[in-house]
């Protein structure tokens, strides 16, 4: 069991590509920001080396865009930084232009469509309260 949990929240009316592209992408940058997230190199019977994973269990729900506008607001609200991705993004084509249209929108008028954040079990539990389990 861990104190903590990694939670992410993708808006449940997105294209299945656009779901796994926005799970990656929020996973992305809470590995860069959560120390001790990320484990040991991987290493199998014939001694090939693989990348280091996180070291607990990604919890991935899904949320429709009204619970999840309420979920990012909660998260603001409790000053839990997230990973956000917004609508916009998926127009774009790299990471300068992701930030570019990202910094187009206030918290209240972002078309969110997925958030990843890292906290303290209660905490994540409250700021996501209302959420289910991705199918």
């Amino acid at each position: 069991m861990f104190a903590t949990k990694f939670v992410v929240v993708v808006r449940d009316d997105l294209a299945v590509w656009q779901k796994l592209n926005v799970t990656a992408f929020l996973s992305t940058g809470i590995a860069s920001a959560a120390p001790g997230i990320i484990g040991e190199n991987y290493r199998d019977a014939a001694g090939n080396s693989y990348h280091p994973m996180s070291v607990q269990p990604i919890i991935v729900l899904g949320a429709n865009e009204v619970l999840l506008k309420k979920i990012h607001a909660r998260s603001l609200q409790r000053g839990v930084r997230t990973s956000l991705y917004v609508e916009e993004m998926f127009s774009t084509g790299h990471d300068a232009a992701n930030r570019e249209v990202f910094g187009k929108y206030t918290p209240e008028e972002a078309s969110v469509v997925g958030l990843a954040l890292h906290a303290d079990r209660k905490t994540a539990d409250r700021i996501t309260k209302g959420a289910r389990m991705h199918p």
